[in-house]
């Protein structure tokens, strides 16, 4: 059951998928259409979830489930993991890679390989300072307010100078 994403909870369960591109507007509201039909359809063993997307910086999709309302089991993770799956080879983009660390240069979103980002780490083109994109935080508050930190409040930390 889709609702806004402004009336979840802050207690919401978030997955966040990073693009290794910019979506279009045309994907921006394919995404958008797609997944609001995805949660209007998403159950846990029959019983209806209460969730939400948001996208952000046109690279970012965000799924939250409201678990108040019911909990998310494996059987709903795996039915969100074939969606993004489907999302990557429709619009011919990588959502799931986890090596792949996203951060700002000014306004500029960053997206470079693990190894990239310890190289520039060590030639200090990264700093402490430096936003990163904490994509491991788990509900809604924490994306809002954790999820673009500075790197030395983050597990990007470990690789810092």
């Amino acid at each position: 059951m889709f609702t806004e994403y402004k009336n979840l909870p802050n207690n919401s369960r978030v997955w966040i998928y990073q693009a290794d591109r910019e979506f279009t507007e045309n994907e921006i509201n394919f995404i958008s259409e797609r997944a609001e039909d995805f949660i209007n359809q998403w159950t846990r063993h029959g019983d209806d979830l209460k969730g939400s997307f948001t996208i952000k910086y046109n690279q970012f999709l965000v799924l939250a489930v409201d678990e108040s309302f019911n909990n998310v089991s494996g059987c709903s993770i795996d039915s969100s993991v074939r969606f993004i799956k489907e999302l990557e080879n429709e619009l011919k983009l990588d959502l799931m890679d986890k090596m792949n660390i996203t951060f700002k240069d000014n306004d500029n979103i960053n997206l470079v390989k693990l190894s990239d980002f310890q190289r520039f780490a060590k030639e200090q083109k990264v700093t402490a300072e430096t936003i990163v994109f904490n994509n491991m935080v788990n509900t809604k508050a924490d994306f809002e307010n954790n999820w673009e930190i500075p790197a030395k409040e983050s597990w990007h930390k470990c690789f810092l100078v």
